[in-house]
């Protein structure tokens, strides 16, 4: 891969560093941030900052379950409020 951007983020117990090649996304573009699991909301939130890095916007955050914890999407709407999920636990 290329040069890249790097966004290191805390997780629940520790932390974790995601990368983007620099050159995928372009000012203008749109992208859903996908992930499987919405719990803390760090990985999409540390996701969304990498897109936002590289000139790009989010339209949105799409998760197969989310836990349903009150702080998170706090975390995520201030790149989005387009949130949604195939399922939520109360």
């Amino acid at each position: 891969p290329g040069d890249t951007l790097t966004k290191t983020y805390d997780l629940e117990y520790g932390s974790s560093t995601i990368e983007i090649q620099k050159d995928v996304l372009k000012k203008g573009d749109m992208v859903l941030v996908h992930d499987d699991l919405l719990a803390t909301g760090g990985t999409a939130k540390a996701a969304a900052d990498l897109v936002k890095m590289s000139g790009a916007e989010i339209s949105g955050f799409a998760f197969i379950v989310d836990l349903d914890i009150p702080e998170t999407d706090q975390k995520l709407s201030s790149h989005s409020k387009n949130i949604i999920s195939l399922l939520k636990y109360y």
